[in-house]
C-alpha cells in the first residue's frame, strides 16, 4: 500500500531522519514510537506527503510519488492529529466537510456522518457546535470525521496524548473495535507503548531519526534488540514502583 525507500530528510541544517526504510501492507496498522526528538512525527509527515523528504523515493500503491503529488492521491488519505483541528460549525458539518469536497451526495454524506458520529458515541453531539466540546468528545468527532472519508490510509499522530487517562482508555477501546471491523491501512504514532500493543500489528521503534528495531509488539517487548533500544523498551515493560500508602 505505502513504501519508503532510503528516505532521509534534513530541515535547518538538521538530519531528522537518516535512511528510513518502510513498508505497509493492506490492512495492516502499523506503530511508530520513540522518545520526544526520536522522529516518528516526522516520518508520519513524510509519509503522509505533508513534507518532502531531502533524499529518498515515495510509493502509494506501487506508483512513484513526484515532489509535487497529485490531489487524488491525497484524496486517498486522511489524517488526525494530536489536536483535533475542527471548524466553528456543528459536528455534523465538520464530519462531512471532506464528503462535500469530494461531491458525494446529501443523501449518502447523511448516511454515512451518521454512521461514523454513532461508531465512535457521538450521534448525540452532531448538532452541536464542534468548539464547545471536550477534549475527548472533539478527538472522537476528528477521528469520525477521517473514517467517514474511507480512506485507503490513515495517519494517527498521537491521537491520545492530549487526554486525560479514563478518556484515552475509552475512546483506545473504542478505536480497536473499529480496526477490527473495518481493517483500514493505518499508521499511528505514539510515544505510549499501550497504545502500540492495543491497537497496532507491527511496530517500528525510532531513536535519533533512525528506525532501530521493527516487529510484532509482543515480540519487541520479550525479545528487544540490546543497547539503548532494551533500555527503551524497559521503561514501559517495567511495572511503576509500589509506594506504601500512609495510614
Amino acid at each position: 500500500m505505502l513504501e519508503a525507500q532510503g528516505i532521509t530528510w534534513i530541515k535547518e541544517q538538521k538530519t531528522i531522519l537518516q535512511n528510513i526504510h518502510f513498508h505497509l501492507l493492506p490492512r495492516e496498522c502499523v506503530g511508530l514510537i520513540g522518545p520526544n526528538g526520536s522522529g516518528k512525527s516526522s516520518l508520519l509527515k513524510i509519509l503522509s506527503f505533508l513534507e518532502v523528504p531531502t533524499l529518498g523515493q515515495l510509493y502509494f500503491q506501487g506508483q512513484p510519488m513526484p515532489k509535487t503529488v497529485p490531489l487524488p492521491i491525497r484524496r486517498r488519505i486522511a489524517i488526525v492529529f494530536q489536536e483535533p483541528l475542527l471548524l466553528n460549525t456543528r459536528v455534523f458539518d465538520n464530519v462531512a466537510i471532506g464528503l462535500r469536497i469530494r461531491g458525494i451526495t446529501k443523501g449518502k454524506i447523511r448516511e454515512r456522518v451518521n454512521y461514523w458520529l454513532e461508531q465512535f458515541g457521538v450521534i448525540h453531539l452532531s448538532k452541536q457546535l464542534a468548539l464547545s466540546l471536550s477534549g475527548g468528545e472533539a478527538q472522537r468527532v476528528s477521528l469520525a470525521r477521517a473514517f467517514a472519508l474511507e480512506p485507503d490510509v490513515l495517519f494517527l499522530d498521537e491521537p491520545f496524548s492530549a487526554l486525560d487517562a479514563p478518556t484515552k482508555e475509552s475512546l483506545r477501546t473504542d478505536l480497536a473495535h473499529v480496526f477490527k471491523s473495518t481493517q483500514t491501512t493505518t499508521v499511528l504514532v505514539s510515544h505510549d507503548f499501550k497504545d502500540i500493543e492495543h491497537l497496532t500489528n507491527r511496530a517500528l521503534i525510532l531513536l535519533n531519526g533512525q528506525v532501530v528495531a521493527d516487529g510484532s509488539p509482543s515480540d519487541l517487548l520479550r525479545n528487544p534488540p540490546k543497547g539503548e533500544v532494551e533500555r527503551f523498551i524497559a521503561h514501559f515493560a517495567s511495572p511503576p514502583p509500589f509506594v506504601q500508602p500512609r495510614l
